[in-house]
């Protein structure tokens, strides 16, 4: 081996991910998974072979986090890729810098199930897509030699490999700062046993879904954190106001507000508020509450905003200089007071597009979060294929706002299919 192939390369993380290493424990795991489901079983000596192969082409997966004196950063991670296991746990568990290879993310089968689990720190729903893609197509083109005939052995023309902090390119102003302070209703109850996440998959086909959230001139993701809305209004408020604001964090992707094709995190939080402050609300007025909400939030100005004052934070000569132990304190004590002024989050990774060559063996995606301080239940989208997927993850034993939301949207003409992981089969 050459000298030159044998330096440790390094690379800073990009300006949202400075928050996960310092917030991350085994009680707050900051891990998200995203699946795909063939219509086959998984083979484990293919998968693995697989991940072998994919992941020398994703540099932005081939790390090790390591702690300077200033800033974490990235050192390239030389180490084989972490061995793919069938699942025997419950998900979204602390992925230990120390473990696994080193690596921040984990591979593991059920059945006919992918699942990758990804610390957020790397990277965020849209680079967790990409990755698992091509791995699907690796794998596939290993079990199904007769693929090569119509496809190369390579990774996909469309695939990005671009690693840039977008954050710190399309910065151009310093802004105040631009998280909320506020507390919101926090939704509490019985926790489920320590480690363990309960997971309801609502499956709905998104004609139907399109056509129940335009009676309310509402786009399909509005018209869900409405739903979620009616349903804490309903099963944890009981119509009566208690003096704080149901707050729900919605991610937006800032891609395609700024050209961008990074596969790092490139993502602001905006929230959708709903106080009340009388008893009767009709679902109509929630939704226009939630559609003002959003809407006035999601333009290209105030996303510029939010993140700007992170950036600015990031390039400020005199705190580059603080030490991180002082750092981690200032950042530990602002996350304190930013999470807890939001009930939950609902995040949309998009509708995931599969090369129709390999459509043949796809049968369908899921995606879910960890809990984080103050949320105990949170909401993932994804949609394949012209069915979407609902996903509610949660650590408490109650599922009264799941079983709320997905009746009231049967109750709008959705046809709604429901699947657990287990934890709730008897309450569902």
């Amino acid at each position: 081996m050459s000298k030159r192939e044998n330096e440790i390369k390094w690379d800073k993380l990009d300006n949202t991910a400075h928050l996960f290493p310092v917030i991350a424990g085994e009680s707050m795991s900051n891990v998200y998974r995203i699946s795909v489901t063939l219509h086959e079983k998984i083979l484990p000596g293919y998968l693995q072979e697989a991940l072998d192969k994919v992941l020398p082409w994703f540099d932005v997966f081939r790390v090790r986090l390591r702690k300077g004196v200033f800033w974490y950063y990235f050192e390239d991670n030389k180490k084989p890729a972490p061995r793919v296991m069938e699942e025997r746990t419950y998900p979204n568990q602390f992925i230990s810098p120390n473990k696994n290879n080193n690596y921040l993310f984990r591979v593991s089968y059920y059945r006919k199930r992918i699942n990758l689990e990804v610390f957020h720190v790397l990277t965020d729903g849209m680079g967790a897509i990409n990755f698992l893609r091509e791995l699907t197509y690796q794998y596939l083109r290993l079990v199904h030699p007769e693929l090569l005939e119509i496809v190369p052995d390579a990774l996909c023309s469309d695939t990005s490999l671009n690693k840039e902090d977008s954050y710190v390119r399309n910065y151009k102003k310093s802004h105040a700062k631009g998280y909320k302070t506020r507390r919101a209703y926090l939704i509490k109850g019985e926790k489920l046993r320590p480690l363990e996440l309960g997971v309801i998959h609502g499956y709905m086909p998104v004609e139907q879904l399109k056509a129940a959230a335009q009676k309310y001139q509402l786009s399909i993701n509005e018209y869900l954190v409405a739903v979620f809305f009616w349903s804490v209004w309903q099963e944890c408020l009981h119509c009566v106001p208690k003096g704080r604001p149901i707050s729900v964090a919605v991610p937006v992707n800032l891609r395609p507000y700024y050209h961008s094709i990074t596969t790092k995190n490139f993502f602001v939080m905006v929230s959708a508020v709903f106080e009340p402050t009388k008893e009767n609300y009709t679902f109509e007025e929630i939704a226009a509450i939630t559609a003002e909400s959003l809407r006035s939030q999601i333009n290209p100005e105030h996303l510029e905003h939010l993140f700007a004052y992170n950036v600015s934070n990031e390039k400020n000569l005199m705190l580059r200089a603080v030490p991180l132990f002082v750092k981690n304190i200032a950042i530990k004590s602002v996350y304190q007071t930013s999470a807890l002024a939001n009930s939950t989050t609902i995040t949309n990774i998009g509708s995931i597009q599969v090369r129709e060559e390999y459509q043949p063996y796809v049968d369908k995606f899921h995606a879910f979060l960890s809990m984080s301080k103050g949320q105990s239940i949170k909401g993932c989208i994804c949609s394949y294929q012209g069915t979407l997927v609902f996903t509610f993850s949660s650590t408490l034993t109650d599922v009264s706002i799941q079983r709320a939301f997905f009746r009231r949207l049967a109750r709008e003409g959705v046809e709604v299919e429901i699947e657990t992981n287990g934890v709730y089969d008897e309450k569902m």
